[in-house]
């Protein structure tokens, strides 16, 4: 295994200076196993992907049936292949009826993306709006859309016509105007910290978007599926987008992304260039078979609708002088420590312990808790209690 930690920093390119470097060697339920043999509790789902687990017998099998049948046989959009009819079908059901058709790609940012063309395309505009402490994907358009100014200076020049509003205040939506192609934003930011904006923002952003022309997208990469304690999280709020953006969870486990629109906005990609749009992979037949298969076990389980009970046990354990709040809903929770070094110490004691948790890109003062949605009462009494130990063996307290 020493070979193999040294082949991983010798072959494999790097995101940071400092990855984890846990060597797993197996994944089952909420479970990863190193190649020492010792057990981590998974709280952050692979930062929101595996809803099911890790290795959901079902979602293998359904993975295994397809593999038998094909993989990949040509470029998205050409032939019909029945898993993703299927999957893209489930879909537009569980979505806002406006919300009929379904474009497939590889993954969030592409999703972002060909969310972005898809709204300059059909309005005819170039104005784009985001939000301060948005992500939205790496890829040089969602980079564009970013609301962190530190991760994007390295690679501007970026999209043009881009505005960046404060999040959450809605007397900055008057700048949404008649030149405004699309707003893009998170129903729940992510990489920000887990924050859950006011109701009345998110109705006064549509009822502007409404007002101007202008194609409200929601990014429910981080928050779909079920991770919120609703399907897809602008639920909540009684909002309907014009354009969704999905990933992480969608595919089961496997690399899957998308877009949803009504088939009169999506047919712009289609003619006057056709192929405006174009993947080769999007909507590979294995990961919409794995998709389709997770989305079914998600609905049949209820699992979505537990997510709230749940975040309540973890919200009435998770308590110490050192955590100032927990923001969040649903399974999809911020911690927030009294300062950043505190918060990365605890993170780094509890994987010594065995537990998974994470930070934020834009908020490291606080720790990240994402567990998959099967987690039971026993996992999150033990889980916080680890976190507690570990909490109380750093300050002594």
């Amino acid at each position: 295994m020493a070979k193999l930690k040294q082949d991983f920093y010798g072959f494999l390119a790097q995101t940071s200076k400092t990855p984890v470097g846990l060597e797993v060697v197996s994944a089952k339920g909420l479970w990863l196993k190193d190649s020492k043999g010792k057990k981590y509790l998974d709280l952050i789902s692979g930062i929101a992907v595996s809803n099911l687990g890790h290795s959901h017998p079902k979602v293998i099998k359904a993975i295994k049936e397809q593999a038998d049948r094909h993989t990949h046989v040509m470029v998205y959009g050409e032939y019909i292949q029945s898993m993703q009819v299927q999957f893209a079908k489930r879909i537009c059901g569980c979505l806002p009826k406006p919300l009929n058709a379904v474009y497939f790609v590889n993954s969030g940012s592409e999703a972002v993306e060909g969310a972005l063309k898809l709204a300059k395309r059909y309005t005819g505009r170039t104005e784009i709006i985001s939000f301060t402490k948005a992500y939205h994907g790496s890829t040089h358009g969602a980079l564009s859309v970013m609301g962190d100014e530190a991760l994007k200076i390295p690679f501007r020049p970026l999209l043009p016509g881009i505005k960046i509003l404060p999040y959450n205040d809605s007397s900055a939506l008057q700048n949404i105007s008649k030149n405004t192609a699309c707003v893009i934003i998170e129903p729940i930011q992510g990489e920000g910290g887990t924050r859950v904006p006011d109701r009345l923002f998110l109705k006064a952003l549509e009822k502007q978007c409404k007002k101007t022309g202008t194609l409200l997208i929601l990014d429910e990469i981080q928050t779909g599926f079920g991770r919120t304690g609703k399907l897809f999280a602008f639920e909540h709020n009684g909002i309907t987008p014009d354009i969704i953006t999905i990933g992480k969870a969608m595919g089961g486990g496997l690399p899957l992304g998308g877009f949803a629109a009504n088939r009169k906005i999506m047919q712009t990609l289609s003619d006057n260039p056709p192929l405006g749009h174009i993947t080769t992979f999007g909507g590979h037949p294995l990961c919409c078979a794995s998709g389709l298969a997770a989305l079914e076990i998600l609905l049949k389980e209820k699992l979505h609708q537990k997510a709230e009970k749940k975040e309540k046990i973890f919200r009435a354990l998770l308590k110490h002088s050192r955590i100032k709040e927990i923001r969040g809903m649903g399974l999809m929770l911020a911690v927030e420590f009294n300062n950043e070094e505190l918060c990365k110490k605890v993170i780094d004691k509890c994987l010594k312990k065995g537990i998974i948790v994470d930070w934020f890109l834009f908020c490291p003062t606080a720790m990240r808790i994402a567990p998959p949605l099967i987690i039971k009462e026993k996992e999150i009494k033990h889980a916080c209690s680890i976190i507690i130990s570990a909490i109380k063996e750093i300050t002594s307290n």
